[in-house]
């Protein structure tokens, strides 16, 4: 009867038997509702390359942070790039290509690793070519890890692993290495896993590993033993050794880039990832590779074949090519693949003395071209401010940035929040540079914006 007459008040324009509950609930029904993203993207949304990114754009510091050359890559590689972009007699180098990578290149790449790894790669089914490293390690991972998988990263590691694991429906599982000293001038090689903290991380959930050799940012090289520690772990388990070794031509005097994928037993549990960025510095071109077992690489194939599909087929053609041209002098003062590791090594050097002298304990590298040093010393000397509920490091390189007008990265970036005290004493700088300042400062100006007045905002240099 109430129904009836509410009905006949609104019908008749008189509201005055409406009710207040009814009228607010048909109010808010009306109001459309936005339509909301995917729960599994939330938690990884933020990045310390977005963040930093836009505080150099802000500043303008001299950016030692981001990991790119700015000199430029190989004249034969480059010329390789216009000449397959501009050709006239080849207009199909302008369209779409294979997809698991252009023919031209999964053969260089084969040639290239068959010679490395020592055995022979098959260019169709054990290699794939992706839009970058980064896509490489995506597909990968997506491509093995199944909800409920566990994946171990060791720490300090990229930070793309943990959110593309999270995508995939795995969960990580961090396990840090340690310094075995932390005073003074110390090595990456002194960062060393402790054997019984790795055993204890493995279960019979655990699908993967995944290791990066050189490490970035850290500059660690394995060593064999400590490969053949992870491998055992990997045939115990039946687990599979995703190996990022981007950085691996890029390795300093005494030191050897052991790949896993050689080491007994391992070929068929192993993916390894490469990248044409690291290899010839050109960063922008996002060209990279996966090589391993066809069985293990078809995840990632089919992965691959429906989000990228294919890439870039000028650029691929000109890797190619640069390939080609390494092979020609593999093993001579002219190739690539070896000097730029020669040219490296006299900035690492350089930087070396320039903290040191400027009172950051720097850790040497092995390999890669990044290099850790110890900030507590200058923090302790001064207020850097910044938002207390952040970890030391991000308050550090915001303030060097906007007082000193030099950008670092933050390593406890590179880690788990359990672990992010491990980082948090160091910035990470990236000595992949030739014309920048810092390379022309002397060791009087690089008392330079560190140790010098630190109230005085200006550098010195």
């Amino acid at each position: 009867m109430w129904l009836a007459q509410h009905r006949h008040n609104n019908l008749a324009g008189n509201t005055t038997g409406a009710s207040p509950t009814i009228q607010q609930a048909t109010t808010m029904s009306s109001a459309p509702s936005l339509p909301s993203i995917a729960t599994k993207t939330h938690g990884i949304e933020k990045s310390v390359w977005v963040e930093f990114i836009q505080l150099a754009l802000e500043v303008k510091p001299l950016n030692l942070g981001q990991g790119f050359p700015d000199f430029a890559a190989p004249d034969h590689v480059r010329k390789a790039l216009s000449e397959a972009a501009s050709s006239e007699s080849n207009f199909l180098l302008n369209q779409y290509t294979r997809s698991f990578g252009h023919p031209r290149l999964v053969n260089a790449i084969s040639k290239v690793y068959s010679k490395v790894v020592g055995r022979e790669i098959n260019p169709m089914t054990e290699v794939l070519v992706t839009a970058g490293a980064y896509e490489a390690l995506f597909v990968s991972i997506m491509g093995l890890v199944n909800p409920g998988d566990e994946v171990i990263i060791i720490e300090p590691f990229f930070d793309c692993y943990v959110p593309q694991v999270k995508l995939a429906g795995g969960t990580p599982v961090f396990v840090p290495l340690r310094p075995k000293k932390t005073e003074g001038v110390t090595n990456s090689g002194d960062w060393v896993l402790d054997p019984a903290e790795l055993a204890a991380a493995f279960n019979s959930k655990t699908k993967a590993i995944v290791v990066n050799t050189p490490n970035n940012p850290l500059g660690k090289v394995y060593k064999k033993e400590e490969l053949m520690m992870i491998a055992d772990l990997c045939k115990k388990y039946n687990s599979v050794a995703i190996m990022d070794e981007v950085y691996e031509w890029m390795t300093y005097t005494g030191q050897e880039h052991c790949r896993m994928a050689t080491l007994p037993g391992m070929w068929d549990r192993c993916i390894t990832i490469g990248s044409a960025g690291k290899t010839f510095s050109v960063t922008g071109w996002k060209i990279g590779w996966a090589y391993g077992p066809a069985h293990l690489l078809k995840g990632a194939q089919v992965v691959h074949q429906h989000s990228v599909y294919t890439c870039s087929t000028p650029i691929q053609e000109a890797v190619a090519q640069g390939f080609e041209k390494e092979l020609e002098l593999y093993g001579t003062p002219e190739c690539y693949l070896q000097s730029l590791a020669v040219e490296l090594e006299e900035k690492r050097d350089m930087v070396v003395k320039l903290l040191t002298d400027a009172g950051l304990n720097p850790i040497v590298p092995e390999g890669g071209y990044f290099i850790l040093a110890d900030v507590r010393d200058i923090v302790n000397k001064v207020d850097i401010g910044g938002d207390l509920n952040e970890r030391k490091d991000f308050r550090f390189v915001k303030w060097l940035s906007r007082n000193r007008k030099l950008q670092g990265i933050p390593p406890s970036a590179f880690y788990s929040p359990q672990h992010g005290d491990i980082g948090e004493n160091y910035i990470r700088f990236c000595f992949i540079k030739a014309s920048d300042l810092v390379f022309r400062c002397t060791d009087d100006d690089l008392s330079f914006p560190l140790t010098s007045d630190l109230s005085d905002p200006s550098p010195s240099c």
